[in-house]
């Protein structure tokens, strides 16, 4: 089939766009290359480099008629969000309107939509968080997914637009980028390998469900004919605190740095962490890859892009 992937130069889009290759489907990829890199773009995928909120976005969709549409484009900077809150709705609104209407207009058989498990619940109530969980997003960012979410539910009941929503926790791996604040094993790992200090936010005890990407990837698999008209977590289950966190990449670094903690950053999530039993149950999905073994790839991919 043809799947078109919005985001598909980025860190988690182009490990999807990979894979949705391997398996011999034709994959177009929609990036503007504000986050995204070209050099993650695989030569067989068909590439425009567009925005989401662009109108020319429907004449990719005019000429390229794709039959699964991945929406993995987003600005997903949480503190971004909450100091530009009309960017991120720009982007995570509009620009997820404006694939939708096209996906509608064109024949698009399967909308699979890239949400937040890490912000869309808030603090939790119990852990880990089931799909069930009361939703109250702590910043804009989390309440452009979810008012996504419910546009798609809007689509499928009005214009019977089949889609999954995957619930990602905290997306680790390969090509994660290393700038901003979303990627703190990225961060940590790049400036352990070029001898950097990395910085602890406040006591470093704050949790979080860090998944590696190969498993979300196969989550990505699996929505392409199942799942429909479902919302799905896709975590580990585990918890694992900044501190450790730490510790375990300094291991494998082999860095010589001492453990630096800085001011607390206001309105960080204290703990998230996924309960994935609903896509095991009816998806076949489970985590794969353990913390240690996703960290020891992730950091092989760094030390071979740095030299290191």
């Amino acid at each position: 089939m043809k799947i078109l992937i919005t985001g598909g130069a980025g860190f988690i889009g182009s490990n999807i766009a990979d894979r949705y290759l391997e398996l011999g489907h034709e994959v177009v990829i929609v990036d503007n290359l504000v986050t995204g890199q070209r050099e993650n773009i695989p030569p067989a995928a068909t590439f425009y480099e567009i925005d989401i909120t662009d109108k020319a976005l429907a004449e990719v969709f005019e000429k390229e008629r794709p039959d699964v549409v991945s929406h993995q484009a987003a600005q997903m900077d949480v503190r971004k969000s909450v100091a530009d809150p009309i960017y991120d709705a720009t982007v995570n609104v509009l620009g997820s309107l404006n694939v939708l209407e096209n996906s509608v207009k064109h024949g698009v058989k399967k909308f699979i939509f890239a949400s937040t498990g890490g912000a869309i619940y808030g603090e939790q109530d119990y852990f880990p968080a089931d799909e069930e969980h009361p939703l109250r997003p702590l910043s804009p960012y989390g309440i452009t997914k979810l008012t996504t979410e419910k546009y798609l539910y809007f689509y499928q009941h009005t214009y019977g637009l089949k889609y999954t929503i995957l619930r990602y926790a905290n997306v680790y791996g390969p090509r994660q980028n290393p700038h901003g604040e979303a990627g703190v094993v990225a961060i940590f790992t790049t400036r352990m390998l070029k001898g950097e200090q990395p910085i602890i936010n406040g006591d470093g005890l704050q949790t979080r469900d860090y998944t590696y990407v190969g498993d979300v990837v196969k989550a990505n698999e699996l929505a392409l004919t199942g799942g429909d008209n479902r919302i799905y977590n896709v975590g580990t289950g585990v918890e694992t605190d900044v501190n450790t966190l730490f510790r375990l990449l300094r291991e494998l670094t082999g860095a010589n740095i001492e453990e630096v903690h800085g001011e607390a950053k206001p309105g960080e999530q204290r703990r998230s962490v996924l309960d994935n039993s609903r896509i095991r149950k009816e998806l076949g999905w489970e985590p794969s890859v353990t913390l240690e073994e996703g960290l020891r790839r992730t950091v092989a991919f760094f030390r071979e892009k740095f030299g290191k």
